[in-house]
């Protein structure tokens, strides 16, 4: 009996861990051992000996921080990584103000058709990123566009969206139409979970509506503006669909106008491995360290607040 019961205890105890197995394995498979091979690559090279002809001409050894401090001394790494801040500095920030917009009008009491403006907002998200980028590149392009056509025949001015300047706000409007949704439904799932009597309490000390949006609402909702910010931020870092689907179209996006896109053609283009490797690394660790630091920010914050 004494047995019989140490085996089911031991088989309680270990069932967790047996559900782990799957995960763990997927985990290991598709995300540590990617992530060790990249490291082990970023300290090697291929070394040429002679012309590079012939077996034995050209043999990997190690590099040691050589790939990394290339990649840090860089030009087109760090121009593209400003140009990426300079695009992260316009999303950012518009996208998340228009998803607590629409998330606060879409918990108003006076808002119709919630269903449907819900799943409007929504649906862009649902939209892969490179058949979006497609779409908008064709109605930037001015002789297929039905914007510059209607412009034309009103007789105003016909910017060009994919050349300079403007090509900011073009990449910018492609990531914004399309993540707003997202954010919109996490905003909007918490402000769902604030307890009615908090508005019933604010509406009897005789809170209008935009003094409960901008006292209440907002302040309650900031563990999901932290959250859909920290998302915001890697999603910029991580920036390639975008510039990769619209550069065919404009001689203003070159290939490495992001840092995933130099990483894409160091590695694929020009078959160095072992640079892109180290450059991937990188960014993985510079995207690391500032979503830590964000975080360990935002959560001090909120325990001053709360000692307060």
């Amino acid at each position: 009996m004494k047995s019989t019961a140490r085996r089911q205890s031991y088989g309680a105890k270990g069932a967790p861990y047996a559900f782990l197995i799957p995960a763990t394995i997927l985990f290991a498979l598709f995300f540590a051992l990617p992530i060790g091979y990249a490291l082990w690559l970023s300290f090697r090279k291929v070394k040429v000996s002679g012309l590079g002809l012939g077996s034995g001409a050209r043999k990997e050894v190690w590099a040691g921080l050589e790939n990394y401090t290339d990649a840090l001394t860089d030009s087109e790494l760090l121009h593209g990584t400003l140009r990426v801040l300079g695009y992260g500095c316009i999303v950012v920030p518009v996208m998340l103000g228009l998803a607590l917009l629409f998330a606060l009008m879409l918990d108003s009491e006076k808002v119709r058709l919630a269903p449907f403006t819900r799943l409007a907002i929504f649906l862009p998200y649902a939209i892969p990123g490179v058949v979006a980028a497609l779409l908008w590149g064709f109605l930037y392009l001015p002789d297929v566009s039905p914007f510059y056509f209607v412009l034309d025949r009103l007789g105003l001015p016909q910017p060009d969206l994919l050349d300079g300047g403007p090509l900011y706000l073009a990449l910018s409007n492609i990531a914004v139409w399309g993540g707003t949704g997202f954010n919109m439904i996490v905003i909007y799932t918490s402000l769902q979970a604030i307890p009615a009597e908090v508005y019933e309490a604010a509406k009897l000390d005789g809170a209008t509506p935009t003094q409960i949006a901008l006292r209440i609402k907002i302040p309650m909702v900031a563990p999901s503006l932290v959250l859909t910010f920290f998302f915001s931020v890697i999603a910029t870092l991580q920036m390639f669909n975008e510039p990769t689907t619209l550069k065919p179209l404009t001689n203003s996006v070159s290939t490495t106008w992001s840092p995933l896109m130099k990483v894409y053609r160091d590695a694929f283009g020009e078959g160095d491995l072992h640079s892109a490797a180290a450059q991937a690394v990188i960014i993985a660790v510079a995207t690391l360290l500032l979503s830590f630091g964000f975080l360990r920010a935002a959560n001090r914050r909120q325990k001053q607040e709360a000692a307060r």
